[in-house]
């Protein structure tokens, strides 16, 4: 049997393109490694979100070069967002490269590898053809990297053309699944084990087949029997809606918790990013939110230093920050994305300045996350466990001792416990509180163990 390693870069969605190009390279017979030098095929899934993401994923391309050079018969591809942006110049610039595949053509991949072993030449695949029947993959449970937590693709692409943002370019624009389709993969996984649901999709809130909207997924797929949790990433605010919101909450098994960036504070900033909403209008659609899922957990997205951003345009973000009081938010410095609009403009935020805001973003939010956690403090709460470690103790058994897991508000719990519990939804009495996570000990049978 052929031997892959899959390395995946990136946000939740290219993890799930992770396990589907896994899941149809093992139908075609391919054995997955869990290092490069033992494969015959290597493969990185990768995002172009930030300049950052990108120069670590040609940083590690580069150092395959060594293996290629002692082993020629070996197979390097590059999948995923970057290569959808970069095509021949990923090859110019890693000519050691063999494959260069986008997220669209990921159900012909076995044949892809298949030329180019045939032929020894490298093959370069970014056609966006067949865009509307992308979502519909086979679904292979070997492929999956636990039982208990999954991702279900609802929708893919973005018609909003935010002007910093490169998704449309590599994804495309808005297609979403029907129903029935989402409803019968989420009751296959389910069925063999899945405890947790995570839907995807790059602007998720905007979700429609025939006349459904997400609101109608989440009903639909509420009443699998099995399910314990379903979430849902990432909602653009333009497309939340009110019935969206009572559906959270008239509905115990959705999770409270929806993360919405919000980008800026400043309308001046927000109208240049064409995000198509004000400060004022993000600030009140958190209150209605609120009003109607009172638990409601929010979190955010923050880009600093984008071209033309002040001083007050930066005070403006840090009252909204302050005022919108989130659950937790990701700060990001701006990078342009090559092929956006915003790439045509001016940089006129230094790099030093970039990292004072973001650092005292990273501050502000950190001291609101702090009080949120804290108010948590001897309270019990339900935990769905993700994994266990080996404790220090000699003769410690593997997945005993330090125990980590999820509230339905996605907080990280850490506590002890002598057994494995990874996959088991358990109640822990919280005990301590950080800014990050929440400590806590096992309860059992209403004590604490």
């Amino acid at each position: 049997m052929p031997k892959v390693y899959l390395r995946t870069f990136g946000c939740q969605m290219n993890k799930l393109d992770s396990e589907l190009v896994l899941g149809e390279l093992l139908r075609a017979g391919y054995q997955p490694v869990d290092n490069e030098f033992e494969a015959d095929v290597i493969l990185f899934n990768t995002c172009s979100v930030r300049e950052h993401a990108e120069e670590r994923v040609y940083s590690h391309l580069g150092a395959l070069k060594k293996i290629k050079k002692n082993r020629p018969e070996v197979i390097i591809g590059l999948l995923g967002c970057l290569a959808q942006k970069d095509k021949n110049k990923a090859l110019k610039r890693v000519p050691h490269l063999d494959l260069v595949c986008g997220p669209h053509r990921y159900k012909i991949l076995p044949e892809l590898i298949r030329k180019i072993a045939e032929e020894h030449r490298p093959v370069i695949e970014t056609s966006q053809s067949g865009l509307e029947n992308d979502g519909a993959y086979f679904r292979n449970l070997e492929a999956r990297q636990n039982s208990f937590q999954n991702y279900v693709r609802v929708m893919q692409g973005c018609n909003n053309y935010c002007s910093y943002c490169i998704v449309p370019s590599v994804r495309g624009t808005v297609r979403s699944r029907p129903l029935p389709d989402i409803a019968a993969e989420t009751k296959m996984l389910v069925d063999n084990g899945c405890l947790e649901i995570t839907l995807l999709g790059q602007n998720i809130t905007a979700y429609r087949s025939e006349k459904n909207t997400l609101a109608d997924v989440l009903k639909e797929l509420s009443k699998i029997n099995g399910l314990a949790r379903l979430r849902f990433i990432t909602s653009h605010p333009a497309y939340v809606t009110q019935e969206l919101l009572e559906t959270i909450r008239d509905n115990d098994k959705i999770c409270p918790y929806l993360h919405m960036p919000a980008q800026s504070g400043s309308n001046r900033i927000l109208k240049a990013m064409k995000r198509g909403y004000t400060a004022e209008i993000y600030l009140d659609l958190i209150r209605q939110a609120r009003e109607i899922v009172p638990d409601l957990g929010i979190a955010s997205d923050f880009i600093v230093g984008f071209p033309g951003e002040t001083e007050s345009d930066f005070e403006a973000t840090v009252n909204l920050i302050r005022e919108a009081d989130f659950q937790n938010c990701f700060i990001f410095k701006y990078s342009p994305r090559p092929g956006t609009k915003a790439a045509e403009l001016a940089e006129t935020v230094p790099e030093a300045i970039k990292k004072e805001r973001n650092n005292l973003l990273l501050k502000i939010q950190s001291e609101i996350s702090a009080r949120h956690n804290q108010k948590l403090v001897g309270k019990t709460d339900d935990v769905l466990v993700e994994g266990g470690g080996k404790n220090n103790h000699p003769g410690g058994r593997a997945g005993s001792g330090k125990q980590t897991g999820r509230t339905v508000h996605n907080q990280i719990v850490f506590f002890e416990s002598p057994n494995d519990l990874t996959g088991q939804l358990v109640k822990v009495r919280i005990t301590s509180a950080t800014s990050l996570s929440l400590q806590g000990r096992l309860m059992a049978n209403g004590r604490e163990n």
